[in-house]
């Protein structure tokens, strides 16, 4: 439980390297890289997510990486909060013991019948059903890069991870065309 708390903070947390010294007098660059993954995060997705990291920090030491979540449609997250929600009433009132169909004068169902003669598993499969939707809800399976906020990759159109090799030659791509692009004069009319 502590290494996935950790794994968790690590992941999200903001990785800075903020050099003294600029490309050419240019402001700092800054990678932002938006991640969220269809599967929970283990420790393969912060291994892999710490090298790109480390790579980059290595290559470019005057670009400042920012991860974050990737937010689904606003449909899916307030489906996921309703679940969160629900799953908790659900739970409390298996093990309180209370017949919600009571209430609206219905007959139980034999599935309730049984959570209430087995409420560790009821309870059990309500909370891992629940979660499964919820995080199915919330996952998008994007990994974006915007470089100054201009996007450079997307796997959401791609429909794959960038390799290393890639994402270097789209760094170094674009980092030259922005230094190029700030030593041409602006010339005011």
């Amino acid at each position: 439980m502590r290494l996935l708390l950790l794994l968790l903070v690590a992941a999200s947390a903001v990785v800075r390297s903020d050099a003294s010294a600029n490309l050419g007098g240019v402001p700092g660059k800054r990678l932002k890289m938006q991640y969220s993954y269809s599967k929970p995060l283990n420790e393969n997705t912060f291994i892999f997510c710490s090298e790109y990291m480390r790579v980059i920090s290595q290559r470019y030491p005057d670009i400042r990486i920012e991860g974050e979540n990737y937010l689904p449609q606003p449909i899916y997250r307030h489906i996921a909060s309703f679940l969160s929600v629900f799953k908790l009433v659900l739970i409390g009132l298996i093990i309180v013991g209370k017949d919600p169909f009571a209430f609206f004068g219905m007959q139980a169902p034999s599935i309730w019948q049984w959570g209430q003669e087995n409420k560790v598993y009821a309870c059990m499969m309500v909370f891992f059903l629940s979660n499964m939707i919820e995080n199915q809800c919330m996952s998008t399976g994007a990994f974006e890069i915007t470089l100054n906020d201009v996007p450079v990759w997307s796997k959401l159109e791609s429909g794959h991870l960038p390799s290393m090799q890639q994402l270097v030659q789209i760094l170094d791509n674009e980092m030259k065309l922005n230094v190029h692009m700030d030593s041409i004069p602006h010339h005011r009319s």
